[in-house]
């Protein structure tokens, strides 16, 4: 185990912005956290960093507690989310500045900038200012320092935060093979995610200083927990029914959850993909109130008579326009019963 925090607990004020926070990362592990802001995962990272003291709990590294212990000296590697880069210095003094504080030769400076640089996308930019660069560009920059010492940890604050999206898809792309290649451990904390589930192998949802989920990208996104990392994931079919067999009993109707869901009040997710149109004299009836392009699909805003509204996704060309009416069913397989 690389990294092990154990009850981690930080209060400001007398509340506590991490509440006895327990999680691991392993080698080689990608970890994303997750959540909105003020949920308390910048301070999990800077913690770990030892840029944050802890009230209680532990931060172990290699087995070994890190109380006491300087950020400088933790062997870790850490990118902001503003990059903070050394205007006054070119590229490659930014990235060698790392290499000299652990005593590295100018020879073995250069050489360790080149490679970085190349492995980052920016061959031949050692002599470049900084304020020539792009903001993609500077986010290179910023990594490739981080990386210069050879952290066994590298630590990620919203790294690709101030990029715009396109360019966020794209290199959330390269950082994920690039982690690969060179078999570092990595702790991410953003609020986008897509970034989060292209870039993670586990991922960890936080509100309020504490762990609401983690699991894998695909265990998370199947299968939320509860009706906050539902609602955070951007799904919004959410409501309470009723459940008996094989059927809750909701404002939308009858709606199928299979024959292993537990059974009395809880809490429903049912997936876009779920919503079924069909005809307006059959099932749930609705009226189009909204239409959403998604890129692959459409998002279609529903509103039933007597029910809240729900959003089903439709494919490009079968899309119904705003004021028609239509009927809905529901996909038993895009049902989640969250609080189980």
């Amino acid at each position: 185990m690389l990294l092990a925090i154990d009850d981690a607990t930080v209060r400001f004020g007398g509340r506590a912005v991490l509440d006895a926070v327990g999680l691991e990362v392993d080698e080689h592990e990608i970890v994303c956290v997750l959540g909105p802001s003020g949920s308390g995962k910048s301070t999990l990272l800077r913690a770990v960093a030892g840029l944050q003291p802890l009230d209680s709990g532990r931060v172990l590294l290699d087995g070994r507690d890190q109380v006491g212990v300087p950020a400088h000296r933790r062997g870790v590697g850490l990118m902001f989310q503003d990059h903070q880069l050394f205007p006054q210095r070119d590229v490659g003094g930014n990235v060698a500045f790392g290499l000299r504080m652990h005593g590295a030769s100018k020879g073995q400076q250069a050489e360790r900038v080149r490679e970085l640089l190349d492995l980052v996308g920016l061959p031949g930019a050692v002599r470049r200012a900084v304020a020539s660069l792009s903001g993609g560009e500077q986010q290179r920059v910023a990594l490739a320092r981080a990386l210069a010492p050879q952290p066994r940890l590298l630590m990620l604050d919203e790294p690709l935060g101030q990029l715009d999206r396109s360019l966020r898809e794209r290199l959330v792309v390269e950082l994920r093979e690039l982690f690969g290649r060179l078999g570092t451990a990595v702790l991410a904390v953003t609020h986008d995610q897509g970034e989060a589930f292209a870039l993670a192998d586990r991922v960890v949802v936080m509100r309020d200083g504490r762990i609401a989920q983690t699991g894998t990208p695909l265990e998370v996104w199947q299968r939320p927990v509860d009706e906050f990392v539902a609602r955070f994931l951007g799904f919004d079919n959410v409501l309470q029914g009723t459940i008996s067999g094989a059927v809750a009993d909701t404002p939308w109707g009858k709606v199928p959850v299979g024959e292993s869901a537990a059974q009395g009040t809880r809490t429903l997710l049912v997936r876009p993909a779920g919503v079924r149109l069909v005809s307006a004299d059959a099932g749930l009836r609705c009226t189009v109130t909204a239409r959403t392009f998604k890129g692959t699909h459409v998002a279609v805003h529903l509103q039933p008579a007597d029910a809240p509204r729900l959003e089903a996704a439709c494919a490009l060309r079968e899309a119904p326009e705003v004021g028609d009416s239509v009927g809905v069913e529901f996909d038993v397989a895009e049902i989640v019963v969250l609080d189980r």
